[in-house]
């Protein structure tokens, strides 16, 4: 089959590599129909390549069709239409028992102290083949995947393995009250989703903060508030307090993450490290890596006292000084972590079956075939041509 493989920082490469085949009684295998690029893969592009080995199968959104499933599978069958959740999880757990599926006890990595094994997503995450291929592997064929319909086109269902999941989980940690505010901080795929569904759910005032202007007129046509980081600078944090009566917003969603714009010092810091040999890169990345913060700094100052962090943008700097005076005199709450996808379906396949209020059917812009992904890597990471949302099409 084809797939997106991974050869070296900022390369990727459609390749031929063996087919996937099932493993244990509950395996299922997917044919691809659609799959995601998602602003974690760019982590892997750029930042964590001591992580991963040339070849490694990349990629964590994917939907398709079920084409064979093992002996023990008994909730699906060949010709069913499945998305795949992007941690995978056994779904009987401790943890996965109470909603935490992202803690899974059964496929935590334990040789990194990590949490639930990833689709795609390096050895700190069990080293597991990705989705931006033809065919997966996916393990726990009766609890993990999730039927959808046939019929409606896979944009309605596609971000359901993690884009929706996320951002609904990152409005549901920011707690923000009834007719309250909320800033998010990055417009991309999920901090572009949060404020959707911020607004869906009721936020009185909801603030996007960006430096893209097709990521800030994306959603200013949607009713956000939004603010322009690059032209505003340090007064980005004035600008939000003015429209939320002066105190800052209740909650802040930092959508970011670790390659945040804003942290010279940080960023030459990863760059020289993903020039080291993998061991010596991987051993200073765990023990004092550093992330660019620029937006948790942003996102602490300008959240109103006893408000709430809600971060879901990526982070795995081992020694990054965060501001506990200042976040402990505002008295914040922090809540952050991978989303609990199977958790939020609930909530979510209403959304996307009884009508589209988030308006997931337009929200890629832009619908790729599988072979041209090394380019669309490229186009998203410098962020041009008004990349918000890359699916692919195997």
């Amino acid at each position: 089959m084809k797939a997106v493989t991974w050869q070296g920082r900022r390369t990727v490469e459609v390749r031929s590599v063996p087919d996937p085949r099932i493993e244990e009684p509950t395996d299922i295998l997917v044919e691809i129909t659609t799959t995601g690029l998602c602003g974690s893969d760019l982590h892997l592009y750029e930042v964590l390549g001591a992580f991963l080995d040339e070849g490694d199968i990349l990629g964590h959104e994917a939907m398709g069709i079920v084409r064979e499933t093992g002996p023990g599978v008994h909730a699906l069958t060949p010709g069913d239409r499945v998305i795949v959740p992007f941690n995978i999880s056994c779904g009987t757990c401790f943890m996965c028992v109470r909603g935490l599926q992202s803690q899974c006890e059964t496929t935590q990595v334990h040789a990194y102290g990590t949490g639930a094994a990833l689709f795609g997503y390096t050895k700190l995450y069990g080293q597991v083949p990705g989705g931006q291929a033809e065919l997966l592997r996916v393990p726990f064929g009766n609890t993990l995947p999730v039927a959808v319909p046939h019929g409606p086109p896979d944009d309605r269902f596609v971000l359901l393995t993690d884009v929706l999941p996320t951002a609904w989980q990152a409005v549901e940690y920011a707690d923000v009250p009834p007719g309250g505010s909320v800033a998010v901080l990055g417009l991309g795929p999920i901090g572009d989703m949060c404020t959707r569904i911020a607004a869906h759910r009721g936020a009185g005032t909801v603030i996007g903060i960006d430096l893209v202007p097709e990521r800030l007129d994306r959603a200013e046509r949607r009713g956000v508030d939004v603010l322009d980081l690059g032209r505003l600078g340090s007064r980005v944090v004035e600008a939000a307090r003015e429209l939320t009566g002066g105190r800052g917003p209740c909650a802040v969603i930092d959508a970011v993450g670790m390659e945040a714009h804003g942290s010279p010092a940080a960023t030459a810091a990863q760059r020289m490290t993903s020039l080291l040999p993998d061991a010596l890169a991987a051993r200073l990345m765990s023990r004092v890596g550093l992330d660019r913060l620029h937006a948790l700094h942003l996102a602490v100052d300008m959240v109103r006292r006893g408000g709430t962090l809600s971060v879901s943008g990526v982070y795995g700097g081992m020694t990054d000084p965060l501001p506990l005076l200042t976040m402990f005199d505002k008295q914040l709450t922090v809540r952050m972590g991978q989303a609990n996808v199977l958790r939020w379906m609930s909530d979510l396949l209403p959304l996307v079956t009884d009508g589209d209020p988030l308006g997931v059917e337009q929200f890629a812009t832009h619908h790729v075939p599988l072979a041209e992904a090394p380019a669309a890597y490229e186009m998203f990471q410098a962020k041009q041509d008004g990349a918000v949302k890359v699916l692919f099409r195997p």
